[in-house]
């Protein structure tokens, strides 16, 4: 991810929503990517990245500081949950709000 890219100073959707997204996108399956024990079941064919289904969300992923410097511990292998997130839209600017910092 380049230092140009506003994510790698945010992290705040990382840490407002629940990450979820079917099975077949972990390890679990041949052609997964995400490291399975990172997630949580929720259902029967889905999980959760762990740390994003509870009250006090951050996804186990997330590294370094909200608003200041983040990172993805595991950024290639993300899920197409987190891929189709962009920022700057709704979503980014609320999740950004709530963690106090300025919408993009």
């Amino acid at each position: 991810m380049s230092q140009s890219n506003p994510c790698v100073q945010c992290g705040a959707c990382c840490a407002r929503f629940r990450v979820s997204f079917y099975w077949g996108q972990t390890s679990a399956h041949p052609d997964g990517t995400v490291p399975i024990e990172l997630t949580e079941p929720i259902s029967a064919h889905y999980v959760a990245m762990r740390g994003t289904n509870q009250a006090q969300k951050r996804c186990i992923a997330l590294s370094g500081e909200i608003g200041q410097t983040v990172g993805c511990t595991i950024y290639e292998q993300r899920s197409e949950t987190c891929r189709s997130f962009e920022a700057g839209d709704e979503r980014c600017n609320q999740a950004r709000r709530h963690w106090g910092l300025a919408a993009l």
